[in-house]
């Protein structure tokens, strides 16, 4: 997935004043302003996300895995505040608010544009931002959010709302399908690769995001989409440090993709490093591991991870 296309999705914009600073003409002809977006009417009330989908196709996965998870937690607090639950410290924060013209608002670095409104429900669209402008007309994902009463009266199953759709499960298991019948397909599992060390000599970590409300670090996409293992060898043949990117498939079995670090045209080099980083995956990693495969939607499936192997002669 690209970076912009994975930044439209997100939506972290470095700054707010935009919405604040100035009112939003529609670029529709025949239109002009229109009033300021308000959010009186459901102040107080703790709403739910329940689904994030494409708009073009109401799925929540795309071709790469990505998967757009539907995690807010939030109430409208006042007219400029807006608190958002943070999972990670089991609380709500208050963030500030800013009410745009045409149903437009920002809160927590994403512009919105509100469709629908009432106390038992809220929808959505995140708008796209280019650069330091946004597009009001143009958005790509919808959030549906149900508030709290709402659910509670009416019975409704929390985990079975946020659940994967028929429609994701039928995509999903035709990805799948490919990338198991050809690994160069492979696409990034919702459950990553699991690496599980064997040996006393062996120490495998697997790097983890660690996301907070607090300083903006909202995403932790990458822990799935570009899962890293960090693995230190004890006892090794001799000290040797390497990175390469692998392919693991359905059964767990390893598939060499290419060395990471440059070799600015030094063909022996590389070829001796892939040489020597593939025997140390045939052997090592096989020998002194359990590996197992990436699944998405319950579903085993060949995925791409990255690995830092680092040899150490002497013993622990």
């Amino acid at each position: 997935m690209s970076v912009t296309y994975k930044n439209a999705l997100i939506l972290l914009i470095t700054s707010i004043s935009i919405i604040t600073a100035c009112k939003y003409r529609s670029q529709r002809p025949g239109h002009g302003e229109k009033p300021i977006t308000s959010f009186k009417s459901v102040e107080g009330i703790t709403f739910i996300e329940v689904s994030r989908r494409q708009k073009s196709n109401g799925l929540s996965y795309n071709e790469y895995g990505y998967h757009l998870t539907p995690d807010w937690r939030l109430r409208f607090v006042s007219s400029d505040s807006a608190a958002l639950y943070s999972p990670q410290k089991d609380a709500y924060y208050n963030f500030p608010l800013a009410l745009g013209t045409d149903s437009v608002f920002n809160i927590a670095h994403a512009f919105l544009k509100m469709k629908k409104i009432s106390k038992d429900s809220l929808v959505f669209e995140l708008l796209e931002a280019q650069g330091d402008s946004i597009d009001i007309h143009k958005s790509r994902v919808v959030m549906k959010l149900y508030s709290e009463p709402y659910i509670k009266r009416t019975g409704k199953d929390l985990k079975q709302l946020q659940a994967a759709s028929k429609k994701d499960t039928l995509f999903v298991r035709g990805l799948v399908n490919k990338a198991n019948a050809d690994i160069k397909k492979a696409f990034a599992a919702a459950n990553p690769v699991q690496l599980i060390s064997k040996n006393p000599n062996l120490q495998v970590t697997k790097r983890k995001t660690k996301p907070s409300l607090l300083d903006n670090k909202y995403a932790t996409d990458d822990d799935y989409l570009t899962p890293t293992y960090d693995i230190v060898i004890h006892k090794a043949y001799q000290d040797f440090d390497y990175s390469f990117e692998a392919t693991v498939d359905s059964a767990g079995v390893w598939h060499y993709n290419k060395p990471l670090v440059p070799f600015l045209g030094d063909d022996d080099a590389q070829a001796n490093y892939i040489k020597v980083s593939t025997a140390i995956m045939n052997t090592y990693l096989k020998m002194f591991m359990t590996t197992i495969p990436g699944e998405t939607l319950g579903m085993k499936q060949a995925s791409t991870i990255s690995v830092n192997i680092k040899g150490i002669k002497a013993a622990k």
